[in-house]
């Protein structure tokens, strides 16, 4: 991996991707009823808590990156925020192509950001709304870290899949799911396009 400008420091657009990849995410299984505004906020609530807890636990580095695959993988729509990242290649990946894609980027994502946690140790998340948007909805929060002024992170909940999930960060205008999928398409490219490699390359990352 290249060297991290920042010093290994946590940036605003690296916690994006800690609270999605942390995040990141949170499922409940489907209610009776349609998911409402109160449902989204009470679940980033849970997350928002869960997040804290972890990142205040006092546990290893590495210790932390099981616990934020775990939460990862119960609370986010892991399929799409893989199939968005992977971008067009998707529609050209085998069922089992993606399925590995799958594992070996939640895995990738939660090492990724797993290893900034302790930078963030002392910081907090806060949920402060939530409305709806078009077909889903937006939890709106404000993070803070040690050293920085608050930001907005703004969740958004969905219960398409068949169970109320993460699938999106938006922080001070910066779409995760773009972001994500600008990067796992350069590593895509570096491999000439080749699903299998890539999945290979981000075990190693």
């Amino acid at each position: 991996m290249q060297n991290d400008p920042t010093g290994g420091r946590i940036s605003r657009r690296s916690f994006t991707s800690i609270a999605l990849a942390a995040s990141a995410a949170f499922g409940m299984p489907l209610p009776v009823f349609a998911l409402t505004v109160d449902d989204a906020r009470g679940l980033i609530d849970k997350a928002v808590a869960d997040v804290n807890r972890i990142i205040g636990s006092g546990k290893s580095e590495g210790q932390m990156y099981g616990d934020f695959e775990r939460l990862f993988v119960k609370y986010a729509d892991v399929p799409v925020i893989a199939r968005s990242a992977l971008g067009p290649a998707a529609r050209q990946a085998s069922a089992g192509q993606l399925s590995a894609f799958t594992k070996a980027y939640q895995g990738y994502l939660s090492r990724k950001y797993g290893r900034r946690f302790r930078e963030f140790i002392g910081g907090r998340i806060e949920v402060t709304d939530a409305r709806p948007i078009k077909s889903y909805f937006e939890v709106i929060s404000v993070a803070y870290l040690q050293g920085e002024a608050p930001f907005d992170l703004r969740w958004h909940v969905s219960d398409k899949s068949g169970r109320n999930l993460f699938f999106n960060i938006i922080i001070e205008g910066v779409n995760m799911l773009a972001s994500e999928r600008t990067e796992i398409g350069a590593l895509l490219d570096k491999n000439k396009g080749d699903i299998d490699r890539l999945v290979a390359e981000l075990k190693t990352i």
